[in-house]
């Protein structure tokens, strides 16, 4: 079990391949943090694939439309840029060409893609289950996606 130091800023995803624990990053990016668990508490995410999933690279979800185009009614959040390096199971937003375009898309990183820094609004880790993102099923889209069963914040669960 996931040594979970603070279960309002944790949560737990059971996806089809096993249980997957991020740790919010609160302090570098406030308001994508609160996005994310707002559409958790909502069971925004309950039920959507990860639609892009790149071998060495990251497996991208968080749109329910699957299509890579979708997101919340939400309005879309302006940039957190920090100082978090993307590395292996550093959960973060995706968002179009637009800095300011992030919404409910989000992708975890298999691997260094540092490239990415200061360009991409970091606002998670994976303590525990990286094991279980990595057997996700890798396309784009998949042809048997992968998709989040329930996504929860740890103090509800």
């Amino acid at each position: 079990m996931a040594d979970i130091k603070d279960p309002e800023n944790t949560l737990i995803l059971d996806t089809t391949k096993g249980e997957v624990v991020i740790e919010l990053l609160t302090e570098e990016a406030p308001e994508h943090a609160a996005r994310i668990k707002e559409l958790a508490r909502e069971n925004f995410y309950d039920g959507i694939i990860f639609h892009r999933v790149i071998d060495g690279f990251m497996a991208q979800g968080g749109d329910p439309t699957g299509s890579g185009m979708g997101g919340s009614k939400k309005p879309d959040l302006k940039a957190e840029f920090n100082d978090t390096k993307h590395v292996r199971g550093v959960c973060s937003m995706a968002r179009s060409q637009n800095p300011n375009s992030a919404n409910s898309q989000f992708f975890i990183c298999f691997d260094d893609a540092t490239f990415l820094d200061k360009q991409y609004t970091a606002w998670g880790r994976v303590i525990e289950g990286m094991e279980n993102v990595d057997e996700f099923s890798r396309g784009e889209p998949p042809k048997n996606p992968d998709s989040i069963t329930t996504m929860k914040v740890a103090a509800d669960a």
